[in-house]
């Protein structure tokens, strides 16, 4: 019996470790069809996940509630598994380059607790050669078991997008490889059991690893195009959303816009790609420069509101300013690697009092990454200026004669960074409105 029949006959388990956004959705679906552990060595979320809350907002309470997985921060119950999952982040350094300690630690952690006639599939995103380099070896040592003799490696990349509820686990095509042709076959069809749009075998790890790297590269350098021409159009005194409109009316033109780009995907990704490539003596050129102009706009909204406050005849030092959202992107919790937390330093430095508003935000991270404690709504009064900086749902049902009252006086400054008011109607209501 293959180690695929097993787990689909209930006789052998999956281990899910890390158990955020990605890992949740996954425990999830797959204890609808087989019997699972879920892991992750953080206690409190675990307990969270024991009383019915879902911290990721991904998957819902009802769903973690009704769940047959075993939700656990104790690693001896991975070793009833043959097949594990490692999903946990990869995030960088403060000088740009892989930090690997996540992944080292869970491979230290699963081969502690491997047995043999495992499969072990990695789905954190790494640069090519990570899995079999650097994660092998340590399962090796820590098992002392032999690779491709005792156990197996795969590598399926992750695609869930944070907050989509149309782009699911289920419903995006999975890429997956594995060392072996038998390694690949189990691994196709245990994620078969649960991807409904189906998986695409890859023809090797390094070509599973490269394809996710450069999927959020190419997004990267997308919108940091648009952010340029932004840029541009501001100088030339044009509206970047009204160029973009007209533009997209060409079939083939691509759909993307200015913003901030943070998280732990896109703003993360291109630099273990970069990192390898300068291993292998290529400087990135094109990459690298996408994400220095990413990089850079925080500062540069920062800087307009700043501009616009003076334009109102504004007392800079001391000035009232609310920021609208605090996550990296629009309808999740996560604040990890938020670019707006740039903007509100940048402010900051002005002398500027500055209030966090987002009802979304994951309170205890906020507070544990950068000890900010957000404000009520109904707290945001007498402002000089408001940015709105995330369009969650909530923020974009808001109307301008109501966020009128939030104001001091005459004069509104108001930085609408996505766009989610309409212009005109702003400025004939006396709003001095600025938008990327």
């Amino acid at each position: 019996m293959s180690l695929f029949e097993a787990i689909k006959n209930r006789k052998e388990k999956i281990s899910v470790i890390g158990l955020g956004y990605v890992g949740m959705p996954l425990a999830i679906a797959f204890a609808k069809v087989g019997e699972i552990v879920g892991f992750d060595i953080s206690k409190e979320k675990v307990q969270n996940y024991l009383t019915g809350i879902d911290v990721t907002k991904e998957v819902g309470n009802d769903a973690i509630k009704e769940s047959t997985a075993l939700f656990t921060w104790e690693e001896k119950y991975i070793r009833d598994c043959k097949f594990h999952i490692v999903a946990v982040p990869t995030p960088i350094n403060s000088d740009k380059t892989p930090d690997l300690r996540p992944i080292i630690g869970a491979s230290k952690t699963v081969g502690r607790n491997l047995t043999k006639g495992s499969i072990v599939v990695f789905e954190s995103t790494v640069y090519p050669g990570v899995t079999e380099d650097i994660c092998v070896p340590i399962l090796e040592k820590e098992s002392g078991l032999k690779y491709g003799i005792d156990f197996k490696v795969g590598y399926s990349p992750e695609r869930i997008n944070p907050g989509d509820k149309v782009h699911r686990l289920e419903t995006i095509i999975k890429v997956v490889s594995g060392m072996d042709e038998d390694s690949l076959g189990d691994i196709a069809n245990v994620y078969e059991m649960i991807i409904e749009a189906g998986v695409y075998r890859a023809e090797s790890i390094k070509v599973a690893e490269a394809a996710k790297v450069i999927e959020n590269s190419q997004r990267d350098i997308n919108i940091a195009f648009m952010n340029e021409l932004s840029i541009i159009f501001n100088k030339m005194g044009l509206d970047t959303k009204a160029v973009l409109e007209a533009a997209s009316t060409k079939w083939n033109f691509l759909n993307f816009s200015p913003g901030l780009v943070g998280g732990h995907c896109i703003g993360v990704d291109p630099y273990y790609l970069t990192y390898k490539a300068e291993e292998m003596g290529y400087h990135s050129q094109i990459v690298l420069s996408g994400r220095k102009i990413n990089d850079d706009m925080s500062k540069y909204v920062a800087e307009n509101t700043v501009k616009k406050l003076i334009k109102a005849d504004k007392q800079i030092k001391g000035a009232k300013v609310a920021i609208f959202g605090v996550t990296f992107k629009e309808n999740t919790p996560d604040v990890r690697n938020t670019k707006v937390i740039d903007i509100i330093k940048e402010l900051e430095e002005y002398g500027i009092d500055v209030k966090v508003v987002d009802p979304i935000a994951d309170k205890e991270d906020l507070w544990r990454e950068y000890k900010i404690i957000p404000s009520d709504i109904n707290e945001i009064k007498n402002m000089d200026a408001l940015v709105f900086t995330v369009p969650h749902e909530e923020f974009k049902s808001m109307e301008l004669r109501s966020i009128m009252d939030m104001y001091l006086n005459q004069k509104p400054v108001l930085i609408d960074i996505k766009g989610i008011f309409n212009r005109k109607e702003a400025e004939n209501m006396n709003y001095l409105y600025w938008r990327l």
